[in-house]
């Protein structure tokens, strides 16, 4: 067997499944249990693979409001904005960005007043010079993974 694309395929079994025993990867992509844990090792301490987490939805636990928030940040406050919006557990994601906004970041809420309180609270204690939310209306498609080795470039 070539090691060639094993970090790929055993990359892609986990995306289908990151709960499988390393026997079954093993014998799913042809190679030792050893051969598994080592390239799995290798990835894990390469920083490839930061970890094994359950996907939620979000939606039945009751949090039914996503917003987009796209935030104006005042001079040099960047790191203080994006660093204060990481740090609040609704916020699912967080970027700098290029283009008219400086930062973007994606928050689940459970209702709109819920929303509109912090980012009421997020306004007030922030150096933001001006923002736009956007609330989702419908989620085509949220936090998809793809395979690698799957792109036509």
């Amino acid at each position: 067997m070539t090691y060639e694309n094993l970090d790929s395929d055993l990359i892609n079994a986990l995306l289908e499944d990151g709960r499988r025993s390393l026997r079954s990867l093993a014998e799913e992509l042809d190679v030792s249990v050893t051969t598994v844990s080592n390239h799995l090792r290798d990835l894990e301490d390469e920083g490839i693979i930061e970890g094994y987490t359950p996907r939620v939805d979000y939606d039945a636990l009751g949090y039914d409001v996503t917003a987009v928030m796209h935030l104006k940040v005042e001079g040099s406050a960047l790191s203080e904005v994006t660093e204060l919006l990481a740090d609040e557990p609704q916020m699912v994601s967080v970027y700098e960005v290029t283009g008219d906004y400086d930062v973007l970041a994606v928050g689940k809420f459970r209702n709109t007043d819920d929303m509109n309180r912090q980012i009421k609270a997020l306004l007030s204690e922030a150096p933001i010079r001006e923002s736009n939310t956007s609330v989702v209306l419908n989620a085509v498609s949220e936090n998809e993974q793809f395979d690698l080795g799957d792109d036509d470039a």
